[in-house]
Parts: C-alpha cells; structure tokens; sequence
C-alpha cells in the first residue's frame, strides 16, 4: 500500500537563494522512499502500511547536511532557484532506490567477551534462565567487561557501529548493563559518550542500564539501593565533569530480575533526571508492562514478547512505542511479539538488532526480514518500524527518520529499483551505499 495523498515534490520552507552550493545532489533515482511527506512524527495502524514515495526522483542535500528537496527530478529542474546553483557532489542513481538511514532502537554494543560457547548450549536445549542462573549470560559477560580497559572496550564499540552502518544503519540506540557496579556502568557510559565525541559519523542515543541484572553476591533491594545512592550519583559527578552524557535509562523489568517496585523507583529517579524512559518489559513473563509504562511515563518498552491486550491498549493509548526484537526469539526459540495484534491495536511499533552477545546481529535489513517472516509485518511496515518510529522512540524524529526537508540526509542506495530487495534478498542485501548528511560513509 502507498499513500496517493502526498505532494508532488517536497522542498524546504524557504525555499534556497538562487545560486547556492550544495553539499550533495542524489540524481534520477528510480525511486525515493521518503517514508512520510507530510511531517508526521510517527506512524500507527494502518499508516504503517503506508509509504511516501517518488519515481524518477532526486534528493538534493544542503551544506549542512539536511535535506532540501525531494521529488521527481523534472520538479526539481523547474524550481526557480535551481539555475546558476551547483553541487559539490553528484551521486547517479538511474536504477537505484533510495530510502531512510535505519534508526536500530535496541542494543547492547559495549562489551567484553563472547557467548558463543551459550549458543552451543543454547542448541541443546537450555533455556535464557538456565544459563543466566548458572552464572552465564549477562553474569559472564559482566566479569569479562569490568575487565576489559576502556580504550578496548571503545576499540570494540566503533568497530561494531562501523559494521552495523555498511549494513545502512545511520543511528543507533546504545546501553551500559555490563558493569552492574559504579565503576564499570561509568566506563560504559564514558565510552559511548566518548564514541559521540569522535570522527566516526554513525552517533549514537545513549542509555545508561545499570538495572540489567541482580549481581549474584547482592539481593534485589541492596542492589537497587546500589543503583539510587551510588551507581546514578557517579553519573551524575561524571555529567558534571563533562566525560558522560546519558539520553535514557533502562531496566530489565522481569520475574526474578527486577520486580515493579525496583523498576518504578529506578525508573522515576531518571525521569527527575531528564532521562527518557526506554526499558525491558514482558520478555518472559507478562509483568503488566504498559501499565508500568503509564506509570512512569515511558517513551518506549522493548521485547513484548509476553504482552496482554489491557497493556496493548494502554500503550496505544499513550502513544508508547513498542520496541520489537525479532532477534531475541529466534535465537531463544521462543514465540515472537504479538506485532500483528499491537499494529491492529494502534501501538507504535518500532525495530532494533537487540545487538548483544546473545543475540550477535548487526544488520537491520536482516532484522526486518525476521520481522516479515516470524512476526508476520509487511515490508512497508518493517520499513517504517526500522526508520520514522524507530527514530521516534528515540525523540529523534525531527532529523531522522524520513527523507523530509528540514531532516539530516542520512540515506541508504539500494542497488535496485525495488527498495524490497532489501528485505528479500536475505544476508547480503543490495546496500551499495550508506550517505550521513549527505557524506558517504560507505
């Protein structure tokens, strides 16, 4: 389904002077997919099935690396401020597609140490709790992490983030949760605020999560008491020195992990903070995750494999996004969300990879593709899931996102005239190129 009430062409508001520069022009495209045309800053229901796009189509980016026009390539030639202007770069695009940089709204890209030898397990039958109980899973990863040096850990970090944008991801949502002491959630923190800080151009929503896990030498109250009085308060001298931002907070909020009132208290005291609320919730068990949503005002909750029809409702009714992992199930062997039933229900749905050493993906395409095939969405919703309301669960959804003007150019080539094969051609889609305002990355 693609939306028919959309404007020819789009250009920004006002319009250039005559004779401008401009950073990038994206020429003759078979087609454009600039997701929305019409500014919305998300989509639900039945609009997720729907798509703005253009034929025969440019994109032409400023020098500031937003967008500036988007539309059939004759609209553009006809705008009056387009004679006597230039280009610094022009990108040929006959028989290929353009669509949004993808917006990944869930991993865990810092750490140290792999799982592979869980996954052999995992193959044999046990199950995420049986691993986690006997000292595996987070816990092992934890000890490998307090470990690790902070120029590894960031070493690792960028190298991973580079992988995640060759596979067309413009902007990634990122965790701490593998320290579970003051010190290490600060290194984490230190260095995703330090990866921002650098040259690498794919940039990253920061979330501290220091409620991942229970430590096993503390109980569930003395380490909430650990997150409150200590962990939040190193933040914060760390926030005052400059050396960490943090942009959410997060906490596992499951059956014999982190119980409501453990979550709530974590949750609250970011939300005084200024932090978004972005947490876990009914992954394994249905913990009336919505309701505690409701409660303290959250932006968005991931997994949802567990979720009831009363907390779908709530969540569409408070316009909290749901975070689907595709990757969780399939590599836990467990039912996937029900993402038909939160669609239908008018919940805002949302992707990401859940990158982390459980669930080893760095590709959004392949994420949508277990999205279409396990969670049955359509590829017009995938898509949306992947970019407006992915970038919306995240508050970014007036740079990213759309190809709109006013909005950073971060765009994906597709080596194709359909943008589907994206989805369908499975492991080695057709990304030929990967721009950030209007700078090629890859």
């Amino acid at each position: 389904m693609t939306s028919h009430a959309q404007p020819e062409f789009l250009v920004a508001s006002p319009a250039p002077a005559a004779g401008t520069t401009f950073r990038t022009l994206f020429a003759k495209a078979a087609e454009i997919v600039s997701v929305c045309a019409g500014g919305e800053p998300f989509k639900t229901g039945k609009g997720m099935d729907s798509l703005a796009t253009f034929k025969d189509a440019s994109l032409l980016v400023g020098g500031d690396g937003r967008i500036v026009f988007v539309g059939p390539h004759a609209h553009l030639e006809a705008q009056p401020w387009w004679p006597g202007s230039t280009v610094e770069t022009t990108v040929e695009c006959t028989g290929k597609s353009l669509v949004p940089g993808f917006v990944d709204g869930h991993t865990h890209p810092v750490f140290a140490g792999d799982r592979v030898h869980e996954f052999a397990l995992k193959l044999a039958g046990a199950t995420y709790l049986d691993i986690h109980k006997a000292g595996g899973g987070i816990g092992f990863t934890v000890t490998h992490t307090r470990a690790a040096s902070e120029d590894q850990l960031f070493a690792d970090l960028q190298q991973r983030i580079t992988r995640m944008t060759r596979a067309g991801t413009t902007y990634v949502e990122a965790k701490s949760g593998y320290g579970l002491d003051p010190a290490t959630e600060v290194k984490m923190l230190r260095v995703l605020t330090r990866h921002n800080r650098s040259a690498h151009p794919t940039k990253v929503s920061v979330t501290y999560l220091g409620g991942h896990s229970v430590p096993k030498n503390k109980s569930l109250a003395d380490y909430t008491r650990e997150i409150l009085e200590e962990q939040i308060p190193a933040i914060l001298r760390e926030v005052e020195a400059g050396t960490v931002h943090v942009d959410n907070i997060d906490v596992f909020y499951e059956k014999g992990v982190f119980e409501r009132e453990e979550t709530v208290a974590v949750l609250k005291r970011g939300r005084e903070l200024g932090w978004a609320i972005n947490f876990h919730g009914d992954e394994l068990h249905p913990m009336d995750s919505g309701d505690v949503g409701v409660q303290v005002g959250a932006r968005a909750i991931s997994h949802l494999e567990e979720v009831s029809e009363p907390d779908m409702a709530l969540m569409a009714k408070h316009h909290i996004f749901a975070t689907l992992l595709p990757t969780t199930a399939y590599v836990l062997r467990i039912a996937p969300p029900p993402a038909r039933k939160l669609i239908d229900t008018g919940v805002p749905v949302a992707l990401g990879s859940d990158f982390n050493p459980n669930a080893h993906c760095l590709s959004m395409p392949h994420v949508m593709n277990l999205a279409c095939v396990n969670m049955r969405l359509t590829m017009n919703e995938a898509l949306v899931a992947a970019t407006i309301n992915s970038a919306a669960s995240l508050h970014q959804e007036k740079d990213r996102g759309s190809l709109e003007p006013g909005k950073l150019a971060d765009v994906v080539v597709v080596g194709h005239t359909d943008w589907r094969h994206l989805i369908y051609e499975m492991v080695d889609p057709p990304v030929e190129a990967v721009y950030i305002q209007g700078a090629k990355v890859y």
